[in-house]
């Protein structure tokens, strides 16, 4: 449901599934709150075009989730990145995402070396295998 949720680019949506006081680290970037990771997600998909994006679960415990993702998009020049990552998830009583931690590296990929090809935004097809376990 977050792949999907991500893949639809729409923030206001996304927002939803972190509580209200959330914390975020992505990268270099350190965010508290809906409204923050509202604004940022707006910013980052106005930067990352054709964003497609492909989680694996990596464990779990109790309130707490690890995962390894990968995404692909384009800046406004045209030049294509992978994006490679890992993510800690914390969740609240209710359910929500009360803490994210997100490690990212970013890698120029020529056009013909992309992976993800379904029409964005919208959700990874049941068909496309996602992140393989030696990628």
């Amino acid at each position: 449901m977050a792949e999907d949720a991500w893949n639809s680019r729409d923030p206001e949506t996304v927002a939803l599934a972190y509580s209200l006081d959330s914390e975020w680290r992505n990268r270099d970037v350190f965010l508290r709150g809906r409204t923050q990771i509202r604004d940022f997600l707006t910013a980052k998909w106005k930067r990352e075009l054709d964003y497609r994006l492909t989680k694996s679960l990596w464990s779990y415990t109790d309130n707490r989730i690890a995962v390894r993702f990968q995404y692909e998009y384009h800046d406004p020049e045209g030049q294509w990145f992978r994006a490679y990552g890992n993510e800690l998830w914390e969740f609240d009583a209710d359910g929500l995402m009360q803490r994210r931690e997100a490690s990212v590296n970013d890698v120029r990929i020529e056009n013909e070396h992309r992976k993800f090809h379904w029409p964005a935004p919208g959700p990874r097809p049941l068909d496309d295998a996602g992140i393989s376990a030696v990628q």
